[in-house]
């Protein structure tokens, strides 16, 4: 929890302006700043912090159009099965309520092209919806494919309806017609340098689309995704290592039920945290010696080749000894 509240000591104060059920199991809500002043500008695919009621920390993409400063918006999935954040989000978060957000953050921002297809997976499509915005805005070229299970969870539908972009958004559910069906080899036949491709939703489904994209033929410098949640990781075979801090010789043994940030924590050492799955970035560490065992969705394959960052939170060590910068 130390972690958690370094992450947000220098938060903004919203209040909680509007909130409603916009599809089954999604909560749609819009912050606005409790100051009255206008909030930090934001590019599409930008994601907050929020400092939920039950305590927890979870980030959360925008998904309202990027030149809209004077309030932020989210769409929040139950999970029931998650961990507490949406069902805090869902039960605790009323209207009216005054909460704690961090300054937008983007790890998942729009490149120039001639092209671009926007591919969402459920609630993947927050931030694609901000992408839609921005690039509907600014005349360029693209496509959204837009993939859920059923009408009745469809989030943003009337939203999508009546935008400016409505004609280029092609939904696809799993219990509609066949021929609505969504068919990935047919959406990516076509790879080129100068189109990109934007995926977000579920890890399997985004999985689906990233392997079906490289299948294809498409680079890697043109697929773009984000992650909601880390993937669960085996965790059988963890062994306990060692972390020397480079700046002062510190060394502290991780055990090998343990995190590094939590090891860390124990000896009085604080490192700022936010998802705790190798989601977000936050606690980022660079390292000097050793090898990393990447348990991270935030970093490319070839960020995890370079060996020279991982992330604490849930990342551990093939080497019996990480040297790391903090």
């Amino acid at each position: 929890m130390n972690g958690q509240r370094t992450a947000m000591s220098d938060g903004i104060d919203v209040m909680v302006s509007k909130k409603e059920a916009i599809a089954e199991g999604v909560m749609h809500f819009e912050f606005r700043p409790a100051s009255g002043e206008r909030l930090p500008a934001f590019t599409a695919g930008s994601h907050i912090d929020i400092a939920l009621p039950n305590g927890a920390i979870r980030q959360y993409s925008l998904c309202n159009a990027p030149q809209e400063c004077d309030r932020y918006e989210i769409a929040v999935l139950l999970e029931p099965n998650g961990r507490g954040g949406s069902r805090s989000a869902h039960g605790d978060l009323k209207q009216g309520d005054e909460v704690r957000i961090s300054a937008p953050r983007n790890h998942f921002a729009l490149v120039p092209a001639r092209h671009s297809i926007l591919i969402a997976g459920g609630i993947g499509v927050t931030p694609l919806l901000s992408m839609a915005e921005q690039l509907t805005r600014s005349g360029a070229s693209f496509k959204m494919h837009y993939c859920t299970r059923s009408v009745a969870r469809t989030a943003f539908a009337q939203r999508i309806g009546v935008s400016a972009f409505a004609s280029r958004v092609h939904f696809h559910h799993d219990d509609g017609d066949a021929g609505q069906r969504f068919d990935v080899r047919q959406v990516l036949n076509e790879p080129a340098r100068d189109t990109h491709l934007y995926v977000c939703g579920p890890g399997g489904f985004m999985d689906h689309v990233i392997q079906a994209a490289q299948a294809a033929g498409w680079a890697e410098e043109c697929i773009h995704f984000e992650y909601f949640a880390g993937a669960p990781a085996d965790t059988s075979h963890d062994r306990a290592f060692e972390v020397m801090l480079a700046q002062t010789g510190c060394v502290v043994s991780v055990a090998a039920d343990k995190t590094v940030v939590q090891a860390l924590a124990a000896q009085g050492i604080d490192v700022p945290v936010s998802c705790e799955q190798g989601v977000c970035g936050t606690c980022v560490m660079r390292v000097l010696e050793g090898e990393p065992d990447h348990r991270d969705v935030y970093f490319s394959d070839a960020e995890r080749a370079a060996n020279d960052q991982f992330t604490p939170c849930c990342s551990r060590a093939k080497s019996y000894r990480l040297v790391i910068d903090f």
